[in-house]
């Protein structure tokens, strides 16, 4: 009787832990259970840790609450202004409903990941070729409202979209190479035109200064010389000032003048003075040769 009875409890318990071990369910961290009894929604959504279901009656669907990081297929399209380009993003989102992720909709990650695709496209018919790439933040916040507006129904939440990367065909490349290079032509000419604009500004005032002492452009060109005649290798053609030819022509006209006084006096003064005035005259000829001999020579070094 006693061995029937220790029988029965054996068995007992061996039903038990079999019915345990099909009816437990273990719940992760970051995952909810979701229990359909004979297909229909039962109860509230299994928290982490262990769960007992009904075996054979019950059934616990887990899903997972981690962000899902899903990378959009490059799109081809059209942008606003006829420019064909190719753009493809990635998209972050999480499931904040389980029941519904699960009862509303077949399979969440292909249904998101299909309404991506028709945004993007959708986003690039409505877009500037500038504002893909220069303005892409504000584009990420209508892709992610395009995106989140019918994934809130399937219990789903999208967390951000960025868009990962643009491409252009060669020759818009190149186009808009050739337009970069003439911007900044452009602005190097502006650039340069300003310069000289300030230069030609303090080259007058220099010109007003120097109009007043004559003395100074004199001084500047010997500067000017100075530095050109350090380099060996360079011919220096040196301009004659004219106030030094109006100098040596008023010194050969006293000359001229004396000699022609020397001759109409030469009938009333004697043969001594008629010398004297020839020799000063001779004399200032030779003062005026010495000068011209010296600029050439100052002009070959």
């Amino acid at each position: 009787m006693v061995e029937e009875l220790i029988g029965v409890v054996a068995a007992v318990g061996a039903g038990a832990l079999v019915y345990v071990a099909s009816a437990a369910r273990v719940v992760k961290q970051y995952e909810r259970g979701v229990v359909f009894r004979l297909g229909r929604l039962h109860g509230d959504v299994r928290r982490p840790g262990f769960n007992l279901v009904v075996p054979a009656v019950d059934r616990m669907r887990k899903v997972n609450l981690q962000i899902v990081t899903m990378p959009i297929p490059a799109q081809e399209g059209i942008t606003r202004d006829n420019v064909t380009v190719r753009v493809d993003a990635v998209v972050y989102f999480k499931v904040v409903d389980p029941a519904a992720a699960i009862v509303n909709v077949e399979d969440y990650r292909f249904a998101v990941s299909q309404m991506a695709q028709t945004s993007l496209r959708s986003i690039i018919g409505k877009s500037e070729l500038d504002d893909l790439l220069s303005n892409r933040e504000k584009l990420n916040q209508g892709l992610e409202l395009m995106i989140d507006s019918p994934a809130v129904e399937w219990g789903v939440t999208i967390d951000r979209v960025e868009i990962k990367d643009v491409s252009l065909p060669d020759t818009m490349k190149r186009s808009m190479a050739r337009q970069a290079e003439a911007d900044r032509e452009r602005r190097a000419r502006l650039i340069n035109a300003d310069a000289e604009y300030q230069a030609s500004k303090k080259l007058a005032q220099a010109a007003h200064q120097m109009a007043d002492t004559p003395s100074a452009l004199q001084l500047r060109l010997l500067q000017t010389v100075m530095a050109v005649a350090a380099e060996k290798n360079s011919t220096l053609v040196l301009p004659i000032p004219v106030e030094l030819l109006r100098f040596l022509e008023r010194g050969q006209q006293p000359a001229a003048q004396a000699s022609g006084h020397a001759e109409a006096a030469s009938g009333h003064a004697g043969a001594a003075e008629q010398a004297e005035i020839a020799e000063g005259a001779v004399d200032r000829r030779e003062q005026a040769e010495e000068a011209m001999e010296q600029l050439r020579r100052a002009v070959e070094q």
